[in-house]
């Protein structure tokens, strides 16, 4: 591969652009959707919040599959970029086919179609992002070079949730008009598509062994990453951490709308825009911390200083509270959000190296299958819970249709949650990043052994490079680079 060319800021930009759709289309959704079902077409609350739900039972098989097939897959521009590309049009196409209005079906008809769109929609990001997640350690070897490539993409990530998000409400003025939910939906489905092909045009991918197994021994494979300590750690931070962001946008229409009374007047394209802004400004902070310290600090940093600013909003969250310190409590908020993004993509990267130590096979796919399986199970079990816990403040939903305000213990509770949820994942969040085992120094430890194994570095390991694959793994290291490890559960 020519370094000038791997080194190249536009080539950075090239990877990093299709995250335009990855964070544009769940910003989208995680904002509008249950808003889309409840206040746009009447469904309850509770109701419309099993629909993602159900859509991650189904990702329960796709991403698995979808990380193995593109393992097994040999193609001229890759196997990743391959089912990138396809991807590109698939993914538009089943983003648009989810804002398809039914004003007039019942409810439960409604039900049973926006269960499916959802679930087409959940297959085609899984074409594109399986592959997409799994294709910088074919792109990159070094840790701090991904790193970069990793910066670059969450800029994209967050320029993308700005576009979708500030773009969204303003075409939606009017959050009851089921057709403004489609003129969004058809917009930003074009869009999507252009980013992933840039992507595509503008990546590589390094040729590799396909992996010879069993459809069923593949799917087995699915599940046998989680065996890594390190691994599972890096799910956990994974499900908090972005949960914590889930739950502010999937609540901030209720919050501007039924608790400020302020959705009117721009008002709440103003606090999305800084919501997005201040997120992206994050990730500019955060990327270059990163890479002078560990890629855990933008969590230990930005996390205890958005809950701090987070339970400042309680003695503001009511009709009439001065907006202005509303924007300025949600901005440092934001900037908080933006160091979960940039931590887990980050790690995302050199989970495939971990384990490879432990496999003695490369399965990038297998192990972003997995990691997208289990955002998309966040994502949902945020849309899901945010229902059941507007069910359980008594939110109705023939109100919300109307376009009338809830009662004022059901605002009240709403504040609660908007609050206090989120504050609770990132204390959680927290506690798990900072046992995370990961860092510059094991991962370098983590390639050489790798190195050793494979006959290419002949040096023997220490005593400290022992326990630091140990501690990393969670396996004794005899038992490292078993085949078996695999293909048993």
């Amino acid at each position: 591969m020519d370094k000038r060319r791997e080194n190249s800021f536009l080539s950075r930009c090239a990877y990093g652009v299709a995250d335009i759709y990855g964070g544009g289309a769940f910003v989208i959704i995680g904002t509008f959707f249950t808003v889309f079902l409840t206040k746009a077409l009447g469904m309850p609350p509770a109701l419309a919040g099993t629909i993602p739900l159900i859509g991650k039972v189904w990702d329960a098989v796709t991403d698995p599959v979808m990380g193995n097939i593109t393992d097994r897959t040999h193609s001229r521009f890759g196997a990743k970029r391959f089912y990138i590309l396809i991807g590109a049009f698939v993914s538009a196409v089943t983003f648009i086919l989810m804002w398809v209005p039914l004003p007039q079906a019942s409810v439960g008809l409604k039900y049973i179609f926006y269960v499916l769109m959802y679930m087409l929609f959940s297959t085609g990001f899984t074409i594109v992002m399986v592959p997409y997640n799994a294709l910088l350690p074919d792109m990159v070897d070094d840790y701090t070079q991904r790193g970069r490539y990793t910066g670059v993409r969450m800029a994209f990530s967050a320029f993308g949730n700005i576009i979708a998000g500030l773009g969204s409400t303003l075409i939606i003025t009017d959050n009851t008009d089921s057709s403004r939910y489609l003129l969004a939906a058809l917009i930003f489905g074009v869009l999507f598509c252009l980013a992933i092909l840039l992507t595509f045009f503008g990546t590589w991918e390094k040729e590799k062994p396909v992996i010879k197994i069993s459809l069923r021994e593949s799917f087995v494979q699915s599940f046998t990453v989680y065996k890594s300590l390190c691994f599972r750690l890096f799910i956990l931070i994974f499900i908090f951490g972005q949960a914590a962001t889930d739950f502010v946008t999937g609540l901030a229409v209720y919050y501007i709308d039924d608790v400020l009374n302020a959705y009117g007047g721009g008002r709440f394209t103003y606090l999305m825009g800084v919501i997005l802004i201040s997120q992206f400004i994050g990730m500019l902070i955060f990327n270059p911390v990163m890479a002078k310290t560990d890629k855990k600090m933008p969590i230990l940093i930005g996390f205890p200083v958005r809950i701090a600013a987070t339970l400042a909003m309680l003695a503001f969250s009511h009709e009439g509270a001065p907006f202005a310190v509303i924007l300025g409590l949600t901005f440092i908020i934001g900037l908080g959000m933006a160091g979960s993004s940039v931590t887990i993509y980050a790690i995302l990267a050199d989970m495939a190296d971990v384990d490879e130590l432990i496999t003695s096979i490369n399965r990038p796919g297998t192990c972003s299958g997995m990691a997208t399986f289990i955002r998309k199970i966040c994502a949902g079990l945020s849309v899901s819970i945010i229902g059941l816990l507007l069910a359980m403040v008594g939110y109705d939903e023939t109100i919300a249709a109307a376009g009338a305000r809830q009662a004022a213990a059901t605002q009240t509770g709403i504040a609660y949650i908007y609050i206090f949820v989120p504050v609770l994942l990132c204390l959680i969040t927290i506690f798990v990043t900072a046992r995370f085992p990961l860092d510059k120094k094991a991962f370098a430890v983590i390639r050489r052994e790798v190195a050793r194994r494979k006959g290419e570095d002949t040096s023997k390991p220490t005593a400290e490079e022992i326990a630091i694959c140990e501690k990393v793994t969670g396996y004794r290291f005899d038992q490292l680079w078993r085949r078996d490890n695999a293909l048993k559960m």
